[in-house]
């Protein structure tokens, strides 16, 4: 009797745990039905922003549905991080990696408004890519070694532009002038697209940002290309070499990828994860990233989470030599 009386009870909490599993299995069939918002922490222009819309340009066409892109600039993407956390966590709300916002921000900042690894569902790395040091083309200054010396000998007149305090460029543009023993002005902008156009007016003689936000000057002629931060030299930079020929050891590579909400079901998770694979993996976007100086990325939500935290804890030693404090 006890079993007969069990019976039907197990049965129903059967049916109530299948639901909402059946619910949102049929959600992701179905995902997406109507356009998706992609929240860029980052100002247009900047590296994120270009990456980016590349990507979500080529994930909608896949899925069937726009990506619209809401820049929500501010703070070092602290800004559009939080409105990120706090969307609905319905799938129709994916946010861009902002590796300063994720990796960098919670070393400098007190009371961040979110914990990069617990508020946020990771969905799909698409790029890696290395940064570009670049100078004025009127600077007479055509290799790592000659940015080294001409800084050298004028102390407190070459300027550094960055994307703010404890952007890439920022983290970057330091290591280099402490493993290079040479000092320059730190002067931080509004992003990455002011801090670029003050090296190519000339209001800062260099910087060091993601390929993404350079290249296409460099090919212009807007930019001189001196270095860059992968390992070695890459087809993808052309002919640039990389600054470990002159600073041996000296790399760092950025990846980008989409975030959700946390909550956000796990299949529209898995089917975005999924799609952005195979998008990757096509010669269009693989020649578009390739024009930005980056490589297609793929790899599991655990994976990209556990890229983050490592990053999160090498950031943590290079804010720690640098000396910068939380505020």
């Amino acid at each position: 009797m006890k079993t007969n009386a069990l019976f039907p009870i197990g049965m129903a909490l059967a049916a109530a745990c299948s639901g909402p599993i059946a619910r949102a299995a049929d959600a992701a069939k179905d995902y997406p039905s109507r356009p998706i918002r992609l929240i860029m922490p980052n100002a247009p222009g900047s590296s994120a922003d270009t990456m980016g819309r590349i990507a979500a340009a080529r994930l909608g066409e896949v899925l069937g549905q726009q990506i619209v892109v809401d820049n929500r600039a501010g703070a070092g993407g602290v800004v559009g991080m939080e409105i990120g956390k706090n969307s609905n966590p319905d799938g129709y709300t994916l946010i861009t990696t902002s590796l300063g916002a994720l990796t960098v921000s919670p070393h400098i900042r007190r009371n961040l408004p979110y914990d990069p690894m617990k508020d946020f569902e990771y969905v799909t790395l698409y790029s890696r890519q290395g940064n570009v040091l670049v100078v004025n083309p009127a600077l007479p200054v055509k290799s790592v070694k000659e940015l080294i010396e001409y800084a050298k000998a004028r102390p407190g007149k070459v300027n550094m532009a960055t994307a703010g305090i404890g952007a890439q460029s920022h983290l970057n543009g330091t290591a280099l002038m402490i493993a290079g023993g040479f000092e320059s002005v730190h002067v931080p902008y509004k992003g990455g697209g002011p801090s670029t156009a003050a090296v190519i007016a000339g209001e800062a003689q260099w910087s060091i940002a993601p390929a993404g936000a350079m290249m296409s000057h460099v090919r212009a002629g807007r930019l001189r290309a001196i270095g860059h931060t992968l390992p070695q030299r890459s087809p993808l930079m052309g002919d640039i070499p990389a600054i470990a020929e002159t600073l041996p050891g000296f790399k760092y590579i950025a990846f980008s990828g989409f975030l959700a909400p946390k909550g956000t079901p796990k299949p529209v998770v898995q089917k975005i994860g999924a799609t952005m694979a195979k998008v990757v993996n096509t010669p269009e976007m693989r020649e578009q990233l390739a024009l930005q100086g980056a490589e297609p990325a793929t790899g599991t939500s655990e994976e990209f989470r556990k890229a983050v935290q490592q990053e999160l804890i090498e950031t943590g030693k290079l804010v720690k030599t640098i000396g910068l404090k939380a505020e």
